[in-house]
């Protein structure tokens, strides 16, 4: 793997990431590139690919650029032909970046690879577990939603300009998006990593509700 290109890459990523909204910051990239090598190690995929596509997923995440679900792959391509990366492999990093996301797979999917299995499994990682509730509920307080409201109910089978509008509570996320995941991983290493996670969210939400519960009936 081009090691120099990495570090290149980790710096521009580090810079361009700086002030952004803390679950979808430097942290997050690292995380997400941590768990596309470790799930790499097991399953077939290109290194380089996979390195710079978990390291770019998120430069420019469209809910953060009121919707422009155009710029982030614009921004990475640019950056990829200013390192004179070849066009075929920069082509690749950019189709990943455009089909990673949870909401573009709820529409019509038409890029797979390998690769893009790897970096969604890891960039979906980053969203169940410990992590994934500290992030949701982050990016909740960041959004001024709600944390929970029983007269809401979550919104089921959405499409993907209801996901992308929704507003519902944070609790509501978990049964849209967060437990579903577990069930959505592609490589055979993803999947074991999930289980664990996505186990201990199902026991996040006993807590939660024997706590509201509890509160009620005091």
């Amino acid at each position: 793997m081009n090691e120099t290109l990495i570090e290149k890459t980790i710096n521009f990523v580090k810079k361009a990431l700086e002030g952004s909204e803390r679950g979808h910051d430097w942290w997050h990239i690292e995380r997400v590139y941590n768990n596309a090598l470790k799930i790499s190690a097991h399953e077939h995929g290109d290194q380089l690919t996979i390195a710079l596509s978990a390291l770019l997923h998120d430069i420019a995440d469209a809910k953060f650029h009121q919707g422009d679900e155009t710029m982030g792959p614009r921004i990475a391509k640019e950056f990829l032909e200013s390192m004179a990366v070849e066009a075929k492999l920069i082509d690749h990093v950019v189709a990943i970046i455009e089909n990673i996301s949870y909401k573009t797979n709820l529409g019509e999917v038409s890029f797979q690879s390998a690769e893009l299995d790897i970096v969604q499994d890891a960039d979906r990682l980053d969203a169940i577990g410990a992590i994934g509730i500290a992030r949701a509920f982050h990016y909740g307080g960041f959004k001024n939603r709600e944390i929970y409201n029983p007269s809401i109910a979550p919104q089921l089978n959405m499409s993907k300009e209801e996901y992308k509008n929704s507003q519902g509570p944070t609790i509501n996320h978990f049964y849209e998006k967060l437990l579903r995941l577990k069930d959505l991983f592609k490589t055979e290493t993803g999947k074991k990593m999930a289980m664990g996670r996505h186990e201990f969210m199902e026991r996040y939400l006993e807590e939660f509700y024997a706590e509201v519960s509890a509160q009620r009936d005091a």
